[in-house]
């Protein structure tokens, strides 16, 4: 068979035609050549057994190799070599993998993985360090974990770490009881109690330093320093802790005075962290403790609800209220609530979240008392451990009786800890991204289109004389946008209607309440065509009213589309914004300088009349 046939009749397997691959065989062939006498110009010396092995290998599989056997060093013109703190087995292992890129971690006992991470971590094996961390994620339990995590501590092995204190986090109460967890070294212990989510009852953290100290030397004291006395109660402290006598009198009495005299709320609670894991799961034990139709809050249903069924509800009284009130199934680490008010009208609420520990000493973590909200809220804060969580209303817009009973609504509501989260002022989230969209809760409350909300719905392109735009008569209304909740924005930008040479004037005004409004920007002197980019200094916004004055063709304003804020670069434009050619021009055809012939009150759709319940 000629070469040319054989390139064509080649396997298939291979990555390209005419490619051949024998990576088996030169496995092999190498593999032959380890810890053979046969070639071997190095002997290494581990616990006494002597190893021969090729300096050209070892050297083209490490740099530390290379530098001890080719470097100048004192060991490069030796025919032997010592290494005195190589665990034989281990090392065996390792020089296997360097002769043929293949190593059976499964077929180990623990130890000598763990031995072989060492290795290494030494010699310079950077992707075998990291294949040996992905096996030992694996692996992890109870039994192993301790001499895993000092492992990782000793050699700066960072997401190992990481893996194991959250493997320990989830399993705090057992790690403590288990045999294993007297193995483990002060300072791996030191920074495993430093931990709010290493989450189990404090005496059990007690018990379990104690179980420790006496099986190791706590040196100054330094493991006892971390648990956090002030959490036990004093019962714990006098029948637990005192007659263990490992615990000055003093700190305990400091103890003592702290977990009766300071603000509960202030007391270094421990709490599970479940990340990106709703903690208010129907499968999570929480319950709703108040308020009415509680069966609907946590059954995750946000889509089947209605007047008469699908929220939990309380009655809006004043100072004092009770609001509604869940209980976590387990204290946790949460920095984010997303909750959806009940929003099958145009109706708005105010409402103020606390938190607690102990139904005792609350803490506001979300003030919304002067905002008119609506639909889904995202709500982010500085990260705490909770217990039960309070909900409580204090306005609705669509009562309208002062001396009718006003009820807050509230369909879902869950909890999360969120590895990051956004810019807070005071707050409230200072966003990146558009909130003046549907799926953002915003929506247009005032304006005439033939789609109430073709002004957020991101079509920027689908428009001309009869659809795709928002209006109103000039002299009349207005085009008024409600964001879901309040955000600090600093910029926004919009799209006034385009398919004709025509130019507007307009001025937009901002509010947090509806009543009360600053004027963003004045553009009522000025000949605005198109796109318009409009910055200010940062200020919340929930409410955006845009009024046109003048339209060189009608009596009507057009605008196509808002976003808050801008996602273009800023200062693309001046306020007042540069002309952009109109889409008719852009397809070389000539427009016709007619204006639309109807009024602002002919393409509205019809709003549904406000329900009251």
């Amino acid at each position: 068979m000629s070469s040319q046939k054989y390139l064509q009749n080649s396997d298939s397997s291979n990555p390209r035609l005419g490619d051949i691959e024998h990576l088996t065989q030169l496995s092999e062939n190498l593999s032959a050549l380890c810890m053979s006498h046969e070639y071997s110009d190095v002997i290494l010396i581990v616990e006494g057994q002597r190893l021969h092995a090729h300096k050209v290998i070892l050297a083209s599989r490490s740099e530390y190799f290379r530098a001890l056997l080719y470097g100048g060093l004192k060991e490069t013109n030796q025919s032997e070599i010592v290494l005195s703190d190589a665990p034989l087995k281990a090392f065996k292992i390792l020089l296997k993998y360097i002769y043929t890129g293949h190593m059976y971690l499964m077929t180990l006992k623990e130890e000598i993985i763990l031995d072989t991470l060492g290795l290494a971590n030494q010699y310079g094996f950077v992707e075998l360090e990291s294949a040996i961390c992905d096996v030992l994620q694996q692996l992890l339990s109870l039994r192993n974990v301790c001499a895993v995590l000092d492992t990782a501590q000793v050699y700066g092995l960072g997401n190992l770490v990481k893996v194991c204190h959250n493997f320990m986090d989830r399993h705090a109460s057992k790690i403590l009881a288990h045999e294993s967890f007297l193995q483990l070294s002060q300072s791996s212990l030191i920074d495993l109690l430093k931990r709010d989510s290493f989450f189990a009852p404090e005496v059990e953290i007690f018990q379990g330093v104690l179980n420790w100290s006496k099986a190791n030397e706590d040196i100054g004291d330094n493991v006892l320093k971390c648990v956090r006395l002030p959490l036990m109660t004093v019962t714990q402290l006098l029948s637990v802790v005192r007659p263990a006598s490992i615990v000055k009198p003093d700190a305990l009495l400091d103890a003592i005075a702290e977990r009766t005299n300071v603000r509960l709320s202030s007391l270094p609670y421990r709490g599970q962290l479940l990340i990106n894991e709703n903690v208010l799961s129907q499968y999570s034990d929480s319950k709703v403790i108040e308020g009415e139709l509680r069966e609907y809050l946590l059954d995750g249903d946000v889509t089947s609800y209605d007047m008469e069924r699908g929220y939990t509800r309380h009655a809006i009284v004043g100072p004092g209220d009770s609001g509604i009130i869940v209980k976590l199934g387990t204290p946790s680490i949460i920095n984010h609530i997303k909750m959806l008010l009940w929003d099958r009208d145009l109706r708005s609420y105010s409402y103020y979240i606390e938190v607690s520990m102990e139904q005792k000493d609350w803490v506001k973590v979300i003030d919304y008392s002067r905002y008119s909200c609506r639909s889904w809220q995202n709500l982010y804060f500085e990260s705490r451990v909770v217990q039960y969580i309070k909900v409580v209303g204090t306005q609705n817009t669509v009562n309208k009786d002062v001396f009718s009973m006003k009820v807050f609504h509230l369909v879902n509501l869950e909890a999360y800890y969120r590895p990051e989260i956004p810019k807070l002022v005071d707050g409230v989230i200072c966003p990146t991204y558009n909130v003046a969209t549907l799926k953002k809760s915003a929506i247009v409350i005032e304006g005439v289109s033939r789609a109430r909300n073709a002004l957020l719905n991101g079509d920027t392109k689908h428009y001309d004389w009869d659809s795709g735009y928002t209006c109103h008569q000039l002299g009349s209304g207005c085009i008024l946008v409600q964001l879901g909740q309040p955000y600090v924005v600093s910029s926004l930008r919009l799209l006034l209607w385009d398919c004709d040479d025509r130019s507007y004037s307009y001025y937009i005004e901002t509010s947090v309440d509806v009543w009360s409004w600053e004027t963003l920007v004045d553009n009522t002197r000025e000949n605005c065509k198109s796109w318009q980019v409009i910055t200010f200094p940062p200020r919340p916004v929930l409410f955006i009213k845009i009024v046109g004055t003048n339209n060189t063709a009608n009596e009507v304003f057009h605008c196509v589309h808002l976003e808050c804020p801008s996602q273009e670069e800023i200062n693309i434009f001046p306020t007042s914004s540069k002309p952009s050619v109109s889409k008719a021009q852009k397809e070389n055809q000539t427009p016709e300088v007619l204006a639309p012939t109807e009024t602002a009150t002919e393409a509205e759709e019809e709003i549904p009349p406000l329900l009251e319940f």
